[in-house]
């Protein structure tokens, strides 16, 4: 009888199907992959609409969203100094600025909405007249006393007002019944819901969020100032996909839907 050497033996077994199969375990213990995190840094303007938007956007990824506020200028200089973000929301020419310095990805620049200026008072007080420059004047002189954001904090309502102030010659006349708000927070309101000052200055969109005082209306038409703010992908992105989802669902029609609702334009 003839003999089949050990390498011919091995070849039949494979050939016809002698080999084990190695066991497949009918469950996988592999752990699913974790949801990325994208990490935002926005302007304080931003807060009502991306407060509003959060919980749909991290439903519709399974992306967690993390926000930072602050004045738009603290939120520039904390890109710049290299803190770990994804996304950053700025005025756009701050925006603008951030991409020639090499701190957000050229190009990814995308407008995200534009808010005007408003004057508030304490709920059921008297409004000013704003639907003029004239009517603006009068009120502010007539006015106990006023508050607005600190123009240092790098506030753009602030540094707005101030400038608009001059602009208008009144800077010297209010300038011992002004009371300045080191942020565009709680004090600032208070100040005006206690009584302390009669009128208040902020963005259109934080003085509806805010229940202890109410819109008077916006600034006059001839002295409005608009802040477009806009969103950049930040050049040390950890997760720049995630990040550019996040642009495009605040850029969506649908987003922009719920701004427009929180004041926005």
């Amino acid at each position: 009888m003839r003999q089949i050497g050990p390498i011919a033996l091995a070849l039949v077994l494979v050939t016809c199907g002698g080999a084990t199969p190695a066991a497949v375990s009918p469950t996988s213990s592999a752990t699913p992959p974790a949801s990325p995190e994208v990490k935002l840094l926005s302007a304080g303007g931003l807060k009502p609409g991306v407060d509003g938007l959060a919980a749909e956007f991290e439903k519709s990824s399974g992306s967690k969203l993390t926000v930072a506020y602050g004045t738009a200028g603290a939120v520039v200089d904390r890109v710049q100094k290299g803190e770990a973000a994804d996304v950053v929301i700025a005025p756009g020419p701050q925006i603008d600025d951030l991409q020639k310095q090499g701190k957000v990805v050229p190009g990814s620049r995308v407008d995200i909405a534009k808010v005007g200026l408003g004057v508030f008072v304490r709920k059921g007080s008297a409004k000013p007249d704003l639907s003029s420059v004239e009517g603006f004047t009068r009120s502010l002189s007539t006015a106990k006393a006023i508050v607005y954001v600190d123009p240092a904090s790098g506030a753009a309502s602030g540094i707005y007002i101030a400038s608009l102030l001059d602009r208008l010659g009144l800077a010297a006349e209010m300038q011992p019944k002004t009371k300045l708000s080191p942020s565009p927070d709680a004090p600032l309101y208070e100040s005006v819901a206690s009584g302390e000052a009669d009128l208040g200055f902020s963005l259109i969109t934080e003085i509806l969020a805010q229940p202890s005082v109410e819109l008077a209306g916006p600034l006059p038409s001839a002295i409005q100032k608009y802040t477009q703010f806009a969103a950049g992908i930040t050049t040390g992105s950890q997760q720049p996909d995630a990040g550019k989802a996040l642009v495009t669902f605040l850029s969506s029609p649908a987003a922009q839907a719920v701004l427009r609702t929180k004041g926005f334009e």
